[in-house]
């Protein structure tokens, strides 16, 4: 059953693509397993009989089990432990493919490419699962969520919208009120629903997609300087301590190496008990 706060929609305000920044922000790679292995390391299943695709289920973390009428198994990575969407997703996503032709179509393909041996195949296994995962996380997002997290945030009809906005603009300096604005409610209904939902406020959420876009950004070969100011620090001072305050090191670490770090979508809370914040004083409260 989902959230009863899910029932607030103003059909006037259409929906925002809640997917894609995580698509820009994060490399999806595949690489096939044989099946004898598929029980140990996929964590993207296949099944169906007679050669005919029937049900497709990712292991948002790697949580693995063997499958029966296993067709294809695949190990996808798709930002690892630093995605948040990734981490706010259920254990497993399972989707069955009747009824739905666009996905049961590409997942054919998938399985056709998966056991063949043609040029150009890693690509077209990478772009197909692409489209795969996507029209997954598609599912799951429609589904909905009955915890507190992204994916709740992600699924419901108002909040949504700020989450997206705050995703699409991270450098922008955002009000409270402007994000109430956004998803149409008021200044107070915002800040009462906003943390009931997602489990943490607007200000520790920007806050931390923030950061995440930055280690992103360092670990592609970015500068600490240049960084902090596209993703909406006043200074590189600022960014590197709310840097080590969430990832437990300074940005300069990331050049020489790109430590794994922990659910991005939770942040950490500074000296006081309060999330690590460097917002404008109207996100700030």
């Amino acid at each position: 059953m989902k959230h009863p706060e899910y029932m607030i929609e103003n059909p006037e305000r259409p929906k925002r693509d809640r997917l894609a920044a995580f698509f820009e922000a994060f490399d999806l790679s595949v690489a096939m397993v044989s099946q004898d292995a598929a029980g140990a390391t996929a964590n993207l299943v296949v099944t169906g009989q007679a050669g005919l695709a029937e049900r497709v289920v990712l292991y948002a973390r790697g949580d693995n089990r063997r499958q029966p009428n296993l067709l294809v198994a695949a190990v996808v990575d798709f930002g690892g432990s630093t995605n948040p969407l990734m981490n706010a997703l259920p254990e497993m996503v399972e989707v069955n493919l009747d009824g739905r032709p666009t996905l049961q179509a590409l997942v054919g393909i998938f399985v056709t490419e998966g056991h063949g041996n043609r040029c150009g195949q890693r690509v077209a296994l990478n772009r197909l699962c692409e489209l795969i995962v996507l029209l997954v996380l598609r599912e799951a997002i429609d589904a909905g969520a009955t915890k507190p997290g992204l994916l709740a945030g992600l699924s419901h009809p108002a909040l949504h919208r700020a989450i997206v906005a705050m995703h699409d603009d991270p450098a922008r300096s955002w009000t409270v009120e402007q994000l109430a604005e956004i998803t149409g409610m008021s200044r107070s209904r915002f800040m009462d629903v906003f943390p009931r939902i997602l489990d943490t406020t607007p200000a520790a959420y920007l806050n931390a997609w923030r950061l995440m876009l930055g280690q992103r950004e360092l670990a592609r070969g970015g500068q600490v300087k240049s960084v902090a100011r596209r993703v909406g620090f006043g200074s590189a001072a600022a960014f590197s301590r709310a840097y080590s305050r969430m990832f437990g090191s300074p940005p300069i670490s990331v050049r020489t190496a790109r430590p794994e770090v922990g659910n991005a979508s939770a942040p950490t809370k500074d000296e006081g008990g309060e999330p690590a914040s460097i917002l404008p004083a109207g996100l700030a409260d």
